[in-house]
């Protein structure tokens, strides 16, 4: 049966389209298990990374309390001195004004400056280049030495001086140092070689220190900002660091959004090939359709041409009938089945072309069609056919839908076997008209119901399978309705519907 034969060619397309899935399959799960490796190599490299500026943290921490240490020492330096020239200056004789001076030029590490009441700058000692030589103490001068105040000098000769002074130059020179490392260790953090995302917040996370790897617009929004924390707060533990200047940090860190774009690589592969599969079936599905479409409409045309002939040949031999004394019995019937060739001539001959629908009274088509075939059946099979009173105008191909009616009234019979029932009922529900034709043959297998409209799929040893795919052509892409199984019953019958929008 070609129905076995249909059946065994879908299965041999869904073994193809299994063995290209596996293929697939495969290819995703090797790209897959690669993408997952290259993730977790680049997530070590992100732990050691931190780990790394763990250390570095702490060994900026251990430079800071060292720092800290000599700052320490450095003040008690300064205080040292500070009162040093306090005392001296206090004692106001010769020998002492003496060595308050040599105690000025041998200190090489405290900026001093002495001025007398006007702010002009009578001596000056280890002061830095931009005011090495300055003559008069400026407001700037006055702003950079306001930490500690001025020493005023009176030795009693009526000239009073006042001495400033500021943090030694090894502090300010250990500052500065520090402060670059700092600067360097936020710098290399946040520019990481690992392209790591990184927000660096004070304690209280109420300020953005700096970033790095982040998208610098995006970092101007809240939401934004505090997304990227819960991320990476989730992700891993932030890094605690003290900073001399800006106090205790949180270093928050994840990986880079390379990794969260590899692990959706392979979804988008899998979607891309499904896609491509996609188009190129229906590519080639619509490719083959339109070859066999030509070839189908070609065998059409040639057989319209073909049966010309004979036709003209049969008319003329029916009218010499005619014409005789006594005329044959069956001239009339003769005459019927020629105007039935000719409309069926005419149908292969618009295959492939584009009808024009023209207004037509569906009923009396549908009456005229189902007397003819009637007639022309077993009396043993029974026609009941349902029409509405009245004409009812729409828009039909009348060749073509004679034809949908004529498969389905065979298919019918063919299916009754012997003898049955066959009933068409026409319903107007007012915006469509339902076409429902019933008989009462052997039904059609649920496993088969999606399958009898595809070409080539037959039930009958020598049928074409091509009389409901042509219906549902016919119906769907010249009336723009729909043909449908309404209902099949294995052992009770079948029931075909049409579908018409008025």
């Amino acid at each position: 049966m070609k129905a076995n034969l249909y059946t065994n060619k879908k299965r041999w397309k869904w073994a193809l389209a299994a063995i290209a899935l596996l293929f697939i399959a495969a290819s995703l799960w090797y790209t897959n298990r690669l993408v997952r490796s290259i993730a977790e190599q680049e997530t070590r490299q992100v732990k050691m990374w931190a780990a790394a500026m763990e250390q570095q943290a702490m060994m900026m921490k251990s430079t800071e309390d060292f720092f800290n240490k000599v700052s320490e020492q450095e003040q008690l330096r300064v205080d040292l001195l500070a009162n040093a020239y306090r005392r001296l200056i206090d004692i106001s004789s010769n020998e002492n004004t003496a060595v308050y001076l040599e105690i000025l030029h041998n200190n090489i590490s405290i900026p001093l400056v002495v001025t007398d009441t006007k702010d002009n700058i009578l001596f000056k000692s280890n002061l830095p280049p931009n005011q090495d030589t300055k003559r008069a103490f400026d407001e700037e001068m006055k702003a950079t030495y306001s930490k500690f105040p001025p020493i005023k000098i009176d030795p009693g000769y009526g000239i009073v001086q006042y001495l400033y002074y500021n943090e030694s130059l090894i502090y300010t020179e250990l500052k500065a140092v520090l402060e670059g490392m700092i600067d360097h260790f936020m710098e290399e953090i946040t520019l990481n070689s690992v392209g790591a995302p990184v927000i660096i917040t004070n304690e209280d996370q109420s300020k953005i220190l700096s970033f790095g790897n982040l998208d610098s617009i995006q970092m101007r929004d809240t939401a934004f900002v505090r997304h990227q924390l819960e991320v990476m707060r989730n992700e891993n533990d932030p890094l605690q660091i003290e900073f001399m200047n800006t106090g205790k940090a949180s270093i928050y860190y994840r990986t880079s959004d390379l990794v969260e774009q590899m692990r959706y690589y392979p979804v988008v592969q899998f979607v891309v090939a499904a896609l491509i599969i996609l188009i190129a079936y229906l590519l080639f599905s619509s490719a083959r359709r339109s070859e066999q479409n030509q070839v189908w409409a070609g065998m059409a045309k040639e057989t319209a041409h073909q049966l010309g002939t004979p036709i003209s040949s049969l008319m003329g031999w029916i009218e010499l009938l005619k014409m005789q004394d006594k005329p044959f019995v069956g001239t009339f019937e003769m005459e019927k089945d020629m105007e039935r060739l000719q409309i069926v001539a005419d149908r292969f001959s618009k295959i492939g072309s584009v009808p024009v629908p023209e207004p037509t009274d569906i009923s009396f088509l549908i009456r005229d069609t189902m007397d003819y075939l009637q007639k022309r059946f077993s009396k043993r099979f029974e026609f009941e056919i349902n029409l509405p009173e009245g004409e009812l105008v729409m828009p039909l191909i009348p060749s073509l839908f004679r034809w949908v009616l004529e498969n389905l009234t065979k298919n019918a019979i063919d299916a009754m076997g012997d003898k049955g029932k066959l009933t068409l009922d026409l319903i107007d529900d007012g915006d469509h008209i339902h076409i429902d034709l019933s008989d009462t043959g052997k039904g059609i297998p649920k496993s088969q119901i999606k399958q009898v409209f595809n070409p080539g799929f037959t039930s009958k040893k020598r049928g074409w399978g091509l009389g409901l795919s042509l219906a549902k052509r016919i119906i769907e892409d010249y009336h723009k309705g729909k043909i449908f199984v309404k209902s099949s019953v294995v052992g009770e019958g079948t029931t075909f519907r049409i579908t018409l929008k008025k």
